[in-house]
């Protein structure tokens, strides 16, 4: 609703009195941005216009004599494909090397348990392979150490077909144990609120607002995903080097998902741990993973070769 109110303020007019005339001079003028920000209003501003038309169209007709028609013309509207580029991750070593050299400075940092959260935030993302919204709405009551065979937490993932969020559980792995509880007993209790509340935020923000402050609540507002993206990204131009140079949270599950993959872990298994509901979801996360069809053919015959020689 924010996008269609933004070009009717612009332009002094009601929504259905907006033409495409007037969408392509706002977008491609004052309300220009990135590519993502005006995709990502035009797509708010053209579902809007379909409300209109599918709910108020007559009554809108009758009252002022005008039809509704979205400003969004079919050469504006895009179909949603993603971002139009491939996403290749940084190399295991690479991944490896980045956490290392971001852990080592640490120590240095200007806000250490601030630092120290986005560290823990990044390595558990890329462990777990979680979205960044689901991994920013965890609260401390989320985390289940007794379960599986090193504790997993529970995420609210993507809905689908119209459901709302649904839940599934994420694992933490043995090094994602580890640093978890480190977070836990050394950086957690830093921040202002109270850390033994079930329903305290994982990652909670480092800056409250002042009506919250007003409250005096034992619970801080958690971290935005944008936060943490943005906390991501200075982190890699700092300490990640290789043919890839910048990392957001998208890519840390893409890494997750190929790395896995790549060493061993079945499909199934991966598609599990990202918590896809088909499969083909998940092998376009591997589009980068190094596959050799000659070599596994080699090796099938190998193994036919051995099988059939122990049988005589």
């Amino acid at each position: 609703m924010y996008p269609v109110i933004e070009v009717c303020d612009y332009f002094d007019c009601v929504p259905w009195r907006l033409t495409q005339k007037q969408f392509d001079q706002y977008f491609s003028g004052p309300g220009k941005r990135s590519h993502a920000t005006v995709r990502k209003k035009t797509v708010q501003i053209d579902n809007y216009f379909r409300f209109l038309e599918q709910r108020y169209a007559g009554e809108l007709l009758r009252s002022f004599g005008v039809g509704v028609e979205s400003p969004v013309d079919p050469f504006n509207r895009p179909r949603h494909r993603g971002d139009f580029k491939l996403r290749i991750p940084p190399s295991h070593r690479a991944m490896t090397a980045f956490f290392a050299d971001w852990r080592d400075a640490l120590p240095c940092s200007r806000k250490y348990h601030v630092n120290a959260r986005d560290y823990t935030m990044a390595k558990i993302a890329y462990l777990s392979g979680v979205r960044a919204s689901e991994l920013c709405a965890v609260r401390i009551g989320d985390i289940h150490w007794e379960v599986g065979q090193w504790g997993r937490f529970v995420v609210k993932g993507k809905g689908a077909r119209g459901s709302g969020p649904r839940e599934r559980q994420a694992f933490l792995f043995e090094e994602g144990r580890d640093l978890l509880w480190w977070y836990l007993e050394q950086i957690r209790g830093d921040f202002t609120d109270d850390p033994t509340d079930a329903g305290a935020p994982l990652w909670p923000s480092e800056r409250l607002p002042t009506a919250v402050v007003a409250l005096d609540l034992a619970v801080a507002p958690a971290i935005q995903p944008s936060t943490f993206r943005r906390n991501l990204k200075t982190a890699s131009l700092r300490h990640l080097n290789g043919p890839v140079t910048e990392l957001y949270p998208h890519l840390l599950r893409h890494a997750c998902a190929t790395h896995n993959y790549q060493q061993g872990m079945p499909l199934w298994d991966v598609q599990k741990l990202l918590g896809h509901e088909w499969a083909s979801t998940t092998v376009g996360y591997l589009a980068s993973a190094g596959g050799d069809p000659e070599r596994a053919v080699i090796e099938s015959t190998q193994r036919a070769v051995r099988r059939l020689s122990t049988e005589n």
